[in-house]
């Protein structure tokens, strides 16, 4: 096979960015609404500090230019039904451990220490790559007798800690005082409205500031409550969110760094009743329905199952982070983790060959067969995800989207339903065959006349009279591009 010079330039990460390709200038990279439309997040899910830190030059050579964490504050080891406890994925040990907060102090048993978040950071700035860390003020632990003393005595005392209903199952989720202020899942609902606990969660947020983090992901998101939503008995007012972006102080103490310069985004799954508007003028979004409905596509092998173009959201696409999967799709009840690697990959070049959205690219673990019921794979906490983040395709998509920046989108489907184009501009397209067999297409393209290097492939094919006749393979991207 002819390697072309883009293929070599998607193999080699310094001649990528001495490319024609014009990638965001170092300073700008400390501005999300800057680089935004060529941002990338690989979501390194239970990797610990140090195994990000050993990676970061291959993570920076895939494309990427923001590193999500998971959850880095202190958390529950043990629980009834695992009393020992362990570094298991999911057995001895539980993933969802980092999830049950007993303190909002940097550093657990699964990520790693404050130091260690320092020296990552540092060492991810040589790369021009950004640390995000998820973060979830709206509940404790399960077992409230394990929250830590500096928690209680900081909001004077345990009793305050909590909503009036904070004990209360929510019921009805599409009741957003039930939603924001009763216990979701059993996990006990924080007054995040009180002003103590905000002040004490504002210093581990200007904490992990203070470390390098340069963005935050808003756990459960949806389940705190907006300035217009309903108040718990024990709340003055809904003022948590106006507190956590900057926009007013809180005992005298404000965020450390002013939220534009931060990448912020809230999980605010979708679901009736939802005030998306509302939270999208604090923070990005996730884009939880065009999820569900590009997994539908996959799974059936055809993008006439519903409309992948539409992004299902109210929200203006530029506020919103896009996924095939995240770490609840994959973890909860596994209903994205029947979709192979391969289709996931497919789904990725979808969403990184588009002009709007963040896409982040959630790392499965290691060794995981999810289509057949393997999920935790080598099931070892704090190592590193397989080797998908890096895969080829997802590579090159991640290429083709910075070489894109600024281009219109232009989504087509072929007669048949499997094949989609998202071409950008009049420089490239990529070329999604999602299906379980081979096709032979015309498509009709806004490229301009002339000859595209496929970046994965390396091969070339030619656009004529704005019409492109190609072979694609089954299950197959081609993501064609001319630079020109």
């Amino acid at each position: 096979m002819k390697i072309s010079t883009i293929t070599v330039l998607v193999i080699s990460a310094i001649a990528g960015l001495l490319s024609a390709c014009k990638t965001a200038p170092k300073d700008a990279a400390q501005n999300a609404a800057t680089t935004r439309p060529a941002e990338v997040i690989l979501h390194a899910w239970s990797w610990s500090f140090n195994t990000i830190r050993e990676n970061l030059s291959d993570i920076a050579a895939a494309g990427y230019t923001i590193i999500q964490t998971s959850p880095a504050q202190h958390c529950v080891t043990t629980t009834p039904e695992d009393p020992v406890g362990g570094n298991q994925i999911y057995g001895d040990g539980r993933w969802y451990y980092y999830y049950q907060p007993t303190d909002w102090k940097i550093g657990n048993y699964i990520l790693g220490t404050r130091e260690e978040l320092i020296a990552l950071c540092q060492e991810a700035a040589k790369y021009n790559l950004r640390i995000i860390v998820d973060v979830l003020p709206n509940h404790t632990a399960v077992d409230i007798t394990k929250v830590e003393a500096d928690l209680n005595a900081a909001v004077g005392g345990q009793q305050n800690l909590y909503h009036d209903g904070g004990f209360t199952d929510v019921i009805d989720y599409n009741d957003r005082m039930q939603c924001t202020n009763w216990m979701m899942g059993g996990l006990p609902d924080v007054n995040t409205e009180n002003a103590d606990f905000q002040h004490y969660f504002m210093l581990y947020i200007n904490d992990l500031l203070e470390c390098g983090v340069r963005g935050f992901r808003y756990d459960t998101a949806k389940h705190i409550a907006l300035p217009s939503d309903p108040k718990d008995k024990r709340s003055a007012e809904n003022d948590f969110w106006p507190v956590v972006m900057g926009r007013k102080p809180v005992k005298g103490l404000s965020l450390a760094i002013p939220a534009d310069q931060l990448f912020i985004y809230g999980e605010v799954l979708q679901d009736k009743n939802v005030k998306e508007v509302e939270y999208a003028e604090y923070m990005g979004l996730t884009a939880s329905s065009l999820g569900d409905v590009l997994r539908e596509n996959l799974s059936h092998g055809s993008w006439l199952i519903a409309d992948a173009s539409d992004f299902h959201h109210p929200v203006s696409p530029e506020k919103l982070v896009t996924w095939v999967e995240s770490h609840d799709t994959y973890c909860n009840e596994h209903v994205s983790a029947s979709l192979s690697d391969t289709k996931i990959a497919l789904g990725w070049v979808f969403l990184a060959a588009r002009q709007h959205g963040t896409p982040l690219f959630y790392s499965r673990p290691d060794g995981s067969d999810g289509p057949n019921g393997n999920y935790w794979g080598n099931n070892v906490i704090g190592l590193k995800g397989n080797d998908m983040f890096k895969d080829s395709v997802v590579v090159a998509a991640n290429r083709f989207r910075r070489l894109m920046t600024g281009l219109d989108e232009q989504i087509s489907v072929d007669a048949s339903g499997s094949v989609c184009q998202v071409a950008r501009g009049d420089r490239g397209a990529a070329i999604i065959n999602i299906s379980d067999e081979a096709q032979v297409v015309a498509l009709n393209t806004p490229l301009a006349d002339g000859t595209y290097t496929d970046l994965i492939s390396g091969s070339q094919y030619v656009v004529s009279d704005h019409q492109l006749n190609i072979a694609v393979m089954p299950l197959t991207s081609y993501i064609l591009c001319n630079e020109k």
